[in-house]
């Protein structure tokens, strides 16, 4: 399965209502999981606050479930589709 780092920031609305995040990030693995993948999630402090470690069996599963958190409001999100160093190794390898 292809894997991704969400970078995530609460929303005006969504750090009015933090207490409600571990709800919201629970809600998030679930859907993850209802769509065949999976995801875990963690606070940080600093420009994000959370990110998110995904695995999913691809693109279009991780667009969807994106655009499903951005719609309730909550959180804006970037994410990165990320490589293993092996097959990012594979990739390089191929550059003329």
């Amino acid at each position: 399965m292809a894997q991704y780092f969400v970078l995530g920031q609460w929303t005006e609305q969504g750090i009015k209502t933090v207490k409600d995040s571990p709800k919201r990030a629970d809600a998030a693995k679930a859907l993850a999981a209802k769509l065949g993948g999976k995801m875990e999630v963690y606070y940080t402090m600093g420009k994000y606050d959370f990110i998110a470690v995904a695995e999913a069996p691809n693109d279009e599963v991780v667009m969807q479930i994106a655009l499903t958190l951005g719609s309730q409001g909550n959180v804006r999100t970037t994410t990165l589709k990320a490589w293993s160093a092996a097959d990012g190794a594979k990739v390089i390898a191929k550059v003329p």
